[in-house]
């Protein structure tokens, strides 16, 4: 049989992926550690850039607006590849990106960085969703189970390396390299899917959506600002707080009632209709929560508590990450082989609630091996979770709907990041300050008044008893942290519970024939026929 994707001969049996199909997956892989290793890298060579460019006030910006460029754009990304041809959309993201990293590793000052970075966060949004959304195109669900060790491995790599690259990068060949970096890795990606992946060219008459565009960015971009800046520029009661609350409400309940009248919807509501897609996109949301908040204050308890060097911080993350590697390759062979993925959500949910309640036990006296454990248990957790979720609501729309199916997926896990960042940092620092200024009193208040983390060198300067009363307020805050995680991971195992394990498409004639009417179970594919 002939793949029309790639004009190779495929094994309808099982067999290997054609040469060219293997090519483009490569470069899918490449742009998405391009997507994910951004971030990481350059909060390594902050410090650097604030020192030559100045601006320290506005340097959360940098991050932030990346962040808001990132969210906005990835609903939109998914609906121009559904509406005029996802090859088009996918190179342009990838373009937009570059020019995005080259005029930030350029900029001057640091308002012209936080500009370009904005830039390049559009293109960002574009990157991940089109790799979703490419990989829907050219495999099938039950195969596509065999590439969840790439993706999870190229997560992997970007959190533990990013750091080490960052810091690699920006002490021998300064902190601009952190975004020229980007360039050739994105020009290889380029040039191998401009060369190798033949996609159908779509014409669509209806425009698109503006009005939903606008009030979608609106909704999303409030809700972003109020995480970062919800108990740290502003308090959470402030007025500024509450106008973005109101702005982002406002915005979101009229972007769902566009939605129903508008021709071609950024976000068409049916998709929601199917039972998998909605407790996907609620899983995904609760994966996100969970995974950035562990990422952010693991290392930290380690450095403060532990006393490990913040050098390493991202191999402290090892056991987590290592663990949702395996896991997530055992799951996806797993998936491939027997054409069942229910038991994956179930398992995840009830051993990411049980690894961050174990997190939450972590004291002073904690040893570096056992809170390893208990990480390895989370990331066995997040292994059954990262990948099946994509998987499943994937294969929970037709293929017209594929794009906004993955963008939307992708969003919600975007957006549970931000909430559990903001959620489960204040609660860190309500505890740290409340510990601090109970084991040290005024010493304690003026150690945490500027900030409730010290980084190693600050801690090292601190009086012994200001920084015994410093270690027992970050196991404090950490346990409350993660005993919050705990409790919101409940609900993804609730969640999994009522998946319906409805045959992946691609699983022979019974995955095809099979009833269809409950609107569970997705209208079945038909092939992929791209031109060359």
């Amino acid at each position: 049989m002939t793949d029309t994707a790639t004009g190779n001969a495929v094994d309808t049996d099982g067999g290997k992926q054609p040469k060219s199909v293997r090519v483009v997956l490569l470069a899918l892989m490449i742009a998405m550690m391009l997507a994910m290793l951004d971030n990481m890298i350059i909060g390594t060579a902050m410090p650097t850039i604030v020192g030559e460019l100045g601006g320290l006030e506005h340097l959360s910006w940098v991050v932030t607006a990346y962040a808001l460029a990132t969210a906005a754009s990835t609903p939109l990304w998914g609906k121009i590849g559904d509406m005029y041809g996802r090859k088009g959309a996918f190179l342009s993201s990838i373009v937009i990106f570059l020019i995005g990293s080259a005029l930030s590793g350029m900029a001057q000052d640091m308002g012209q960085l936080i500009g370009f970075r904005a830039v390049q966060g559009l293109g960002a949004g574009g990157l991940m969703v089109g790799v979703m959304a490419i990989i829907g195109d050219l495999i099938p669900p039950r195969e596509r189970g065999k590439y969840q060790g790439m993706m999870a491995g190229v997560m992997a790599l970007a959190m533990i390396g990013g750091p080490l690259v960052g810091g690699t990068i920006t002490d021998h060949w300064g902190w601009r390299w952190a975004f020229y970096i980007n360039l050739p890795l994105g020009a290889v990606a380029l040039v191998a899917i401009t060369a190798v992946l033949h996609l159908p060219k779509k014409r669509s008459d209806a425009r698109i959506d503006y009005l939903g565009a606008v009030l979608l960015t609106v909704g999303i971009t409030a809700i972003v600002l109020v995480t970062t800046w919800g108990g740290t520029e502003y308090a959470w009661t402030s007025a500024r707080i509450m106008e973005l609350i109101g702005i982002g409400v406002a915005a979101l309940v009229g972007f769902v009632f566009w939605q129903t009248r508008a021709a071609e919807p950024v976000v068409p509501l049916h998709i929601f209709r199917n039972r998998n897609f909605t407790l996907m996109s609620l899983i995904g949301f609760i994966t996100g929560f969970v995974m950035f908040g562990a990422t952010l204050f693991l290392p930290l308890y380690q450095q403060a508590v532990q006393g490990a060097s913040a050098t390493n911080s991202g191999l402290l993350l090892l056991p987590m990450l290592g663990a949702m590697l395996v896991t997530s390759m055992v799951a996806g062979r797993l998936t491939t082989s027997t054409g069942r993925y229910k038991i994956f959500p179930v398992a995840g949910g009830a051993l990411m609630t049980v690894g961050l309640f174990l997190l939450s036990l972590m004291d002073t006296g904690t040893t570096r091996f056992t809170s390893g454990l208990y990480m390895a248990v989370l990331g066995l957790g997040m292994g059954c979770l990262m990948q099946i979720t994509m998987l499943v609501a994937q294969n929970s729309v037709e293929m017209k709907d594929m794009g906004v199916a993955s963008s939307t997926t992708t969003l919600f896990r975007t957006l549970g990041s931000s909430f559990g960042v903001a959620i489960m940092g204040a609660l860190f620092n309500h505890r740290v300050q409340d510990v601090m200024a109970e084991k040290a009193g005024g010493l304690g208040s003026k150690v945490t008044e500027q900030s409730a983390q010290l980084d190693a060198a600050s801690l090292a300067k601190l009086p012994a008893a200001a920084r015994e009363a410093y270690q027992h307020a970050v196991s404090a805050g950490t346990h409350g942290a993660f005993l919050l995680g705990s409790v919101v991971a409940v609900l993804a195992l609730i969640a999994a519970v009522f998946v319906k394990e409805v045959p992946l498409k691609g699983t022979g004639p019974k995955a095809a024939d099979g009833p269809a009417g409950d609107g569970d179970t997705a209208t079945p594919k038909a092939p992929v026929t791209e031109s060359v």
